[in-house]
C-alpha cells in the first residue's frame, strides 16, 4: 500500500471516492453528496494543489486510490499548537485490511512536521465503532460530545471529539 500526498492530477480519482464515502457513510461526514456531487474537477484541482494550503493524503492498491485522510493546523495563534485529522474514509472494499491505521500513522506523522503542533484532534460520529477503535488504539481519548450534531436522514447523531498529544516536547519560545 502505497500512501502519499494527493495533487492536483489526482482529482479524477479523489472524487468518486469522496462521493462514494459522502453517499455510502452519510452520518460519518459534515458533508453531503448533496452539495458536493456538482463540484467541478477544476475546484477539486485546485484544493489539492500544493499551494492551497491543505494537506490531503491516499492510500493507494496498484494504482487505484482506495483512502483519503485530510490534516490541518489550527490557524489562529493561540491554538497553533493543534492539528486536525478531517475527511477520513476507506473504499469498503478495503476495510478490515489495515488501510485506515496506515493512513492515520500517515496523518500523524504528517502532523508531527508541522512546527510547534503538539495535538491533534479528530471527530468521529458516536456509534461508528470501528473508527472509535481504531482512533482508540492510537492514543486518542475522547474529551467532548456534541449532541445532535447533524440530522442525517431525519435522524440526529451525537459527534465525540477525540484528542491526542504529539510525542514532541513543547517548545520553550
Amino acid at each position: 500500500m502505497l500512501i502519499r500526498r494527493l495533487v492536483s492530477s489526482d482529482a479524477a480519482a479523489f472524487q468518486p471516492l469522496r462521493l462514494a464515502g459522502l453517499r455510502s457513510s452519510s452520518s460519518a461526514f459534515g458533508s453531503s453528496y448533496q452539495e458536493e456531487c456538482d463540484t467541478p474537477l477544476l475546484t477539486i484541482e485546485a484544493r489539492l494543489a500544493p499551494d492551497s494550503g491543505r494537506n490531503m493524503f491516499g492510500a493507494f492498491d496498484g494504482d487505484k486510490l482506495v483512502g483519503i485522510v485530510g490534516v490541518g493546523r489550527e490557524t489562529a495563534l493561540k491554538a497553533r499548537h493543534k492539528a486536525y485529522v478531517r475527511a477520513m474514509y476507506v473504499a469498503e472494499s478495503h476495510r478490515g485490511c489495515g488501510v485506515g491505521r496506515q493512513l492515520m500513522e500517515h496523518a500523524l506523522a504528517f502532523a508531527a512536521t508541522l512546527e510547534g503542533v503538539q495535538r491533534v484532534t479528530i471527530s468521529v460520529t458516536a456509534g461508528n465503532a470501528e473508527a472509535i477503535g481504531l482512533y482508540e488504539s492510537l492514543g486518542f481519548v475522547e474529551f467532548g460530545r456534541e449532541p445532535e450534531s447533524m440530522i442525517v436522514d431525519g435522524r440526529f447523531h451525537d459527534e465525540i471529539m477525540m484528542s491526542r498529544a504529539l510525542a514532541v516536547a513543547p517548545s520553550m519560545a
